[in-house]
């Protein structure tokens, strides 16, 4: 019997064709399981998306803000198939180093409901960065009861998998090789995608400085949420001065160094480093300065260059 009935791994022909590098994220990301009656309800006053997008199988993509509008977390959640007694899990997934953090938040506000929130060990969360095209055909996606979906924040992070605790992936996914945390790392941050503590931290980042609607992770038409006013007032005058963006420096920026300072060549403030893989980062920049020689001053008066660039899937009239 299998230890959780709810994600049955039931792989089609469409899953198994699934080519590309498989990424264990466990050591990294936690998996909370929400389960009651009044779940969907719950999170809907608490997350920036809309939770009735999320379907049975599929994955949904959030922050959860404080209430100045701060992103205190940012999660993906999966919908599981519906257990015998009409309730539908869903599973969480936040950085590791979050979790107390989300938990206490969620307490706060899970007063007269009937949620059970607990921690979720006997499953394993995957990333899979893939060699092909992540849109399967949707009549397919639906029917499939595998908890194997696309990323549901851009399609050049592939694919989230969520397999029992000890399966090998490489089972479910035979056109798939095993990488590393490091590697998936290295790309999310070629790509630009923030994820985690390091590069949104609790209290500090603001959802759409963040690209949170360029990744799907927001619904300005749900209804109330915590922290909703600011993000939707931002939203609405269009006015965004500064966002994420990925950057290549000519060197690493040193471990101990925490939110660089970045200043243009004339002395000004441009924006901050906030994390990175190597040679490659996300810094929180002045977009009046992005065309502008940038640069790191390290405690040790050492100058990093910094080279910002747009993504490729941000959309053209960004």
């Amino acid at each position: 019997m299998l230890l959780y009935r709810a994600l049955t791994l039931l792989v089609r022909p469409w899953v198994r064709r699934i080519s590309g590098v498989c990424c264990p994220l466990t050591e990294n990301r936690a998996l909370l399981r929400l389960r009651g009656q009044d779940t969907t309800t719950f999170l809907q006053g608490l997350i920036t998306n809309d939770v009735e997008r999320l379907q049975e199988g599929g994955a949904l993509y959030a922050h959860l803000l404080n209430v100045q509008g701060r992103t205190l977390g940012d999660v993906i959640m999966y919908r599981s198939s519906k257990e015998q007694n009409g309730l539908s899990d869903v599973i969480l997934e936040c950085d590791l180093s979050a979790v107390e953090l989300i938990q206490k938040h969620m307490k706060v506000y899970n007063f007269r409901r009937k949620i059970d929130i607990s921690p979720c060990p006997e499953l394993s969360v995957w990333a899979v960065i893939s060699s092909q095209n992540c849109q399967d055909p949707q009549e397919e996606k639906n029917a499939d009861p595998v908890l194997c979906t696309p990323d549901p924040r851009v399609a050049v992070m592939g694919w989230r998998l969520l397999t029992e605790t000890g399966a090998n992936p490489l089972n479910l996914l035979p056109k798939t090789h095993m990488g590393s945390f490091k590697e998936y790392s290295k790309h999310r941050y070629e790509q630009g995608v923030p994820e985690g503590v390091c590069d949104l931290p609790p209290g500090v980042a603001l959802p759409l400085e963040s690209n949170l609607v360029y990744m799907n992770g927001i619904s300005f038409d749900k209804g109330c949420y915590i922290g909703q006013e600011l993000t939707a007032r931002t939203h609405h005058t269009g006015v965004i001065r500064k966002r994420l963006l990925p950057v290549q420096l000519s060197s690493p920026v040193p471990a101990d160094t925490k939110e660089a300072d970045i200043f243009t060549k004339s002395g000004k403030s441009a924006g901050k480093y906030r994390a990175g893989e190597g040679g490659i980062g996300l810094a929180l920049l002045r977009l009046a300065h992005v065309n502008e020689e940038l640069n790191i001053k390290t405690p040790g008066n050492e100058s990093i260059t910094v080279k910002p660039s747009i993504p490729q899937w941000w959309p053209k009239n960004n």
